[in-house]
């Protein structure tokens, strides 16, 4: 591992007390949960970002089509969809 780096982060104080909380609950530093968070996030967010290149090359679908060929806009105000 590399060495860590530091910084300064200012939390909103009720941030601040659920990370103590959590570290302390989870025998854990408070850098220790952020990073975990942090590193979940960048990861989700590489995943989205995977998804969208492999669907880069699909059509796109114009958004009034869509939801005008959906049996929900076929409802009217006065209709409610039987259960």
């Amino acid at each position: 591992m590399s060495t860590p780096k530091r910084s300064t982060i200012y939390f909103d104080p009720d941030i601040h007390r659920a990370l103590r909380l959590k570290a302390a609950a989870t025998d854990r530093t408070i850098s220790d949960v952020v990073n975990d968070a942090i590193r979940q996030t960048l990861s989700e967010d590489a995943a989205d970002l995977e998804t969208f290149e492999k669907r880069r090359r699909e059509p796109a679908l114009d958004f009034d089509e869509v939801v005008l060929s959906t049996s929900v806009a076929k409802f009217d105000d006065t209709e409610v969809p039987s259960s």
